[in-house]
């Protein structure tokens, strides 16, 4: 089973190294509102066979692992979503109507996906995700820069800073959930 893994590693980290390549060549291979991060997550996914999950995971991994392709991975996200697109002018065109839809439709999934998370894996897996995405999206209004790439900032510390963020986070989300558990959510 070791070989396995070993080996779906290599493939992941053959795969996320020419698809870097790939993309700096060319950024256009990006569609024009896609993510540079979830283009690369994708590749791995379709060339390995594997789901969503496990590809994400094989990314986290593989990155985890080496930092310096860590380093050129972060670079091209930055390079897509920072310096080659100017995002958010296909939004800001739109007319009142269509912008509340788009918003109502995302607040809908958002509450529907966080609460099948919260059944599938549990309070603290959705907890740590909002306090991730709180993070990201403070990155992205500090910095002004869109929300995928100052997740993929975020991310990148993460890695780079495993044990003390992972303890970091652990602190607070069971904080949180005890002030929940406490004080009840009613209102």
């Amino acid at each position: 089973m070791a070989n396995s893994s070993d080996s779906s590693l290599i493939e992941a980290e053959k795969v996320i190294r020419q698809e870097i390549v790939n993309i700096n060549k060319d950024p256009s291979i990006v569609k024009m509102n896609g993510c540079a991060a979830c283009h690369v997550l994708f590749k791995v996914k379709d060339a390995l066979h594997v789901s969503e999950q496990d590809a994400a995971d094989l990314l986290s991994e593989v990155l985890l692992d080496n930092l310096p392709l860590n380093d050129d991975f972060i670079s091209m996200v930055e390079n897509i979503h920072m310096k080659a697109r100017m995002m958010g002018v296909t939004f800001a065109i739109k007319t009142r109507e269509a912008k509340d839809r788009y918003i109502d439709a995302n607040f809908k999934n958002t509450l529907s996906e966080l609460q099948s998370d919260a059944s599938a894996y549990g309070t603290e897996i959705v907890m740590r995700r909002l306090v991730l995405s709180t993070i990201a999206l403070n990155l992205a209004q500090n910095l002004g820069i869109d929300y995928h790439a100052a997740t993929e900032e975020l991310y990148y510390y993460l890695r780079k800073n495993d044990e003390t963020t992972h303890a970091e986070l652990v602190q607070i989300i069971r904080s949180l959930l005890a002030k929940v558990s406490r004080s009840g959510l009613e209102g």
